[in-house]
């Protein structure tokens, strides 16, 4: 059964972590969504980032709602055995869709920002057309919800196999910094700068930068080696990038 934009935005607004400015002033606002070992303290902080900004931020839990801890959310989303970035795509318009209607938020300023898996379920929302029932594995899908997306920030997205930006061109086409690792093990680096290569030629506004880094980089505290490793240098200037980023494409 497909939920409605309601029902499923309903369904994600008590793991709602909102950030910005203690008034009623409708602001900018960036959505964060996390990567496939669910929220971790860094996505908070950059949540944090951008309430400095004067930009409200929300940060979206996909995996509580369905009643998965981070070890559930390893060995199901990250193994690929649940919640493929399709599916997620329909979180991801949901959020958009309900957090546009708030009175403090200017919904005609709206940044979306992915991690990983977050990232490739915005991508793979942008190629579809949201025209039909079951898009987005929703009820009623729409694209007037994007209307408002002015950018899109992505850090190390995954693109490899079933996401639909390998096959797919994007149906919109907001402002977009990727944040890629030359040494991400889940996406070779060559391979995503294919993708963007083919979407900015396509008519994207796309902009890359490119880290001596692995996947997982700004994640403090991990390490698993060539695979996975915190870099404090690459982590500030993601963090610069997306501040900076902000402020150009939200004003």
């Amino acid at each position: 059964m497909l939920d409605s934009l309601q029902s499923r935005f309903d369904f994600l607004t008590p793991y709602l972590t909102v950030y910005g400015p203690r008034d009623s002033t409708p602001r900018p606002a960036v959505l964060l969504f996390h990567a496939c070992n669910g929220i971790r303290p860094h996505i908070h902080a950059y949540a944090r980032l951008a309430e400095r900004a004067g930009v409200r931020a929300f940060v979206i839990d996909s995996f509580m709602p369905r009643g998965w801890d981070q070890t559930a959310a390893v060995s199901l989303v990250c193994s690929g055995l649940a919640l493929h970035g399709y599916e997620r795509s329909g979180d991801v318009l949901a959020a958009v869709w309900g957090i546009a209607q708030r009175p403090d938020v200017d919904a005609s300023r709206l940044c979306l920002a992915g991690w990983s898996h977050g990232a490739w379920s915005i991508m793979d929302l942008m190629t579809q057309r949201l025209d039909r029932e079951g898009a987005a594995r929703l009820k009623n899908p729409t694209p007037e919800a994007l209307k408002g997306v002015k950018s899109l920030f992505l850090v190390y997205p995954y693109i490899n196999f079933p996401a639909r930006s390998n096959t797919h061109h994007w149906e919109y086409r907001p402002q977009t910094l990727a944040v890629l690792a030359r040494s991400d093990f889940l996406t070779a680096h060559a391979h995503a700068a294919n993708i963007f290569k083919r979407l900015r030629d396509e008519g994207v506004p796309v902009e890359t930068l490119d880290l001596d880094a692995t996947h997982c980089f700004d994640e403090d505290g991990i390490h698993f080696g060539s695979f996975m490793s915190y870099d404090a240098a690459c982590h500030d200037r993601t963090e610069q990038a997306f501040v900076r980023f902000l402020a150009e494409t939200l004003g």
